[in-house]
This record gives C-alpha cells, structure tokens and sequence, in this order.
C-alpha cells in the first residue's frame, strides 16, 4: 500500500530509531530519551517547548514534523464530552478520531486506514473504499491529540492521558497490521506514553490471518469481533469479507485464539431493523457461540450495537423494543450481553458513521492557525 509520506515525523519512531538518528547528528544517547520524554509523556506541541535540548538540536528538529496530520476541525457533541478531529493527510486524504469523555474515565477511538476496503454495507467508512494505511506515526498522533485535548480540556485526569484506547475508527487495523502493532507498542511502552495493553482494544471484521498473529503477540490487549449475523448468507450480504473468511474459519480462529491466550473476546452486533434483528436470529447467534465456544467458562461478550444513521444507506435502525428483546433471548442462554451506550451520533462520530466529511454543525471549532504539524 502506497504511503505518500515524503519523510518520517517524529511520532513514526520509536526510542531506539530516535536514538539512532540522533546519534547521527553527533548527539549523545540521552538527548533521545529527552526528546522521546517531551513527545510522549509532556506531550509537547512544538520544539520550543523543549527547553532542556541545546538550541542547535532544536533549531534541527523544527525540521521534522512532529506528525503528518494536519487538524482542519473538531466537532462537539453530547455537551462538550464528545470530540470528533478531522485530519488532512498531505496527499489529501482525510481521516477521523474521536474522545469520548466519561465521568470516570476517557477513551480515544482512532483509525488506521484513510477509508477501508472492506466494504460493510452498513458503515460510512466502507462506503469510501480505502484510500491508504495510516503510518505508525499517524496513528500514534490520534492519541496524543486526544490526550492534548483533554489537557485543554482540564480534564486529563491523573496520568494526563487518555485512559482507554480502542483501534475502531477508519479502516481495518489488521489489513495494515505491522504499521498497527508498532503503534501499539510505542503507546504501552512505559518509558513513554505507558498505556496498559488492557486498556486497548483491537476491532476487525474478521480476518483469521490476523487474529492468528494477535493470538502470539506479547502484548494482550483486548479484540472486538465484528459479527452482525448468525449466518453466512446473512453476512456475505452485509459483510462481503465472509465470502473470504466464512463463519465457520472465524469461530474456529476465535476459539483457538481464546485457547491459547485465555482472554475474553468481545462479539460486535449492529442491530438493523427487520434485517438481522429478529429472535430466530437472536437464538440462532446463541446457539453458534455456544457450538463455537472452547471448553471451560465463556471467555466472549456480545455487544449489541443500534445501527447509527449513514446517508443513502437503504438500512433502518432496530426499535427499541427488538433491541430488548433480542439482548433477553441471548441473556436466556446464558449468552453475555450488553447494548452500547452510543456517544456522539449528533455529529456523526458513533459507531459506523466516520466518513471524513466536512460538517459544520453548532457546536464545532475551527482550529486558529492551520499548520504542517497535527499539535500546532
């Protein structure tokens, strides 16, 4: 996949590569540690803030940017506790992130693709087709921003950052999986933006091939399963990755991931209206993950999810009553269940609705001065 990148910013290294090039310039190990300090844990928005560099480092530094990402707006919703970036790439493309604000605690959702190529019938993002992966680095600065805007907020909470992470914005993070993993190791390294690994959480729409190499990773943040139907007419229909990977191979990889790392894995279930929110699918779902699922407890969860409105989507939103209805048949069988608290629908920022599209309700705010850096 074609990056478009011209030169790496600072947020696409890590501390050994900052070290490296540093050391480059006649700089001594420790002045990387300084900078990695100031990107990661002082979340510093520009070079000048970093005082204790020599001026010659720092006037070498301004060269760099910090990130490709270039903050064009953010939209407010839910009385200030929902915030949604748009971001211009510089090859033009855009993405989205959103913070969500809770009374005890805060979650980014960030993207790792420019649009997805997985084409789910029911979301806005695979509506655009993809567009490129995201670097590490332009994932990495979602979260940063997001810690920089509770910071402006007051309302960063005792580490200054976020508090949860969840990779369920643009795109399918296994299909840019080596860019994804760096990220997420560069966010839980405790020398620098030290996010627990059980504070993240991965969403795919099913690809075995990267829930085969999650299940060996080092790190076990959590994993989101996109489901959406019990069956897999049903779900080629609403899900053209089923063709690929069919029900079937999915339960067989998600048992097997469950076997072998002992962690609980989250089923996603967007819930439209007449189309898969019936209670013979409600029992059908029960029944395949009480088939799919290994011996001993039930290490899964379903979260049913109300479809969030996209335009020109000929798909409707389940009444509330089928909702209620379809989460007691899976509490029948003993199936774990919640439906999500949705945030940020009034600004299309829910689940489902991120589309890179200018929009310029109320309650939104124009950054001051455009600049190459996504923190200026």
């Amino acid at each position: 996949m074609h990056y478009a990148m011209e030169q790496r910013c600072l947020y696409d290294y890590n501390l050994s590569e900052l070290t490296e090039l540093l050391q480059s310039w006649g700089e001594p190990a420790f002045r990387a540690r300084q900078l990695y300090r100031h990107l990661y844990v002082n979340l510093a928005r520009q070079v000048d803030q970093m005082t204790d560099l020599p001026l010659a480092l720092r006037s070498r530094l301004a060269e760099i940017p910090f990130s490709t990402l270039r903050c064009e707006q953010v939209q407010i919703g839910d009385n200030g506790m929902t915030r949604k970036a748009l971001f211009r790439l510089p090859d033009g493309a855009v993405v989205e992130t959103v913070l969500m604000v809770y009374p005890d605690r805060s979650t980014v959702c960030v993207s790792t693709q420019a649009g997805c190529g997985m084409g789910c019938v029911f979301c806005a993002t695979g509506q655009l087709g993809l567009l490129r992966n995201l670097s590490s680095g332009e994932i990495v600065a979602q979260a940063i921003w997001a810690s920089q805007e509770l910071r402006a907020m007051g309302m960063a909470g005792p580490t200054g950052r976020v508090s949860n992470l969840v990779f369920m914005g643009m795109g399918e993070p296994f299909a840019n999986y080596d860019r994804w993993w760096q990220a997420v190791e560069r966010l839980h390294d405790p020398q620098g933006f030290n996010l627990g690994a059980r504070s993240m959480t991965v969403s795919t729409v099913g690809l075995v091939k990267g829930i085969e190499r999650l299940a060996n990773e080092r790190l076990p943040i959590n994993l989101a399963i996109s489901l959406h139907a019990p069956d897999d007419a049903l779900r080629s229909e609403l899900m053209p990755v089923n063709r690929r990977y069919p029900i079937a191979d999915l339960m067989a990889a998600t048992r097997n991931y469950i076997a072998k790392t002992r962690r609980r894995v989250s089923f996603e279930y967007v819930l439209l209206q007449g189309k898969n929110d019936h209670p013979h699918q409600a029992i059908a779902l029960a029944r395949l993950l009480r088939r799919s699922a290994p011996r001993g407890p039930l290490l899964f969860h379903v979260n049913l999810i109300p479809w969030n409105p996209v335009p020109g989507t000929p798909l409707g939103r389940s009444e509330w009553e089928r909702v209620t209805t379809f989460q007691q048949i899976l509490t029948d069988y003993d199936i774990p269940c919640t439906v999500r608290v949705e945030r940020g629908v009034e600004i299309a920022a829910a689940c489902g609705q991120l589309a890179g599209r200018h929009g310029v309700p109320l309650n939104t705010v124009e950054p001051e001065t455009p600049t190459r850096n996504l923190t200026g």
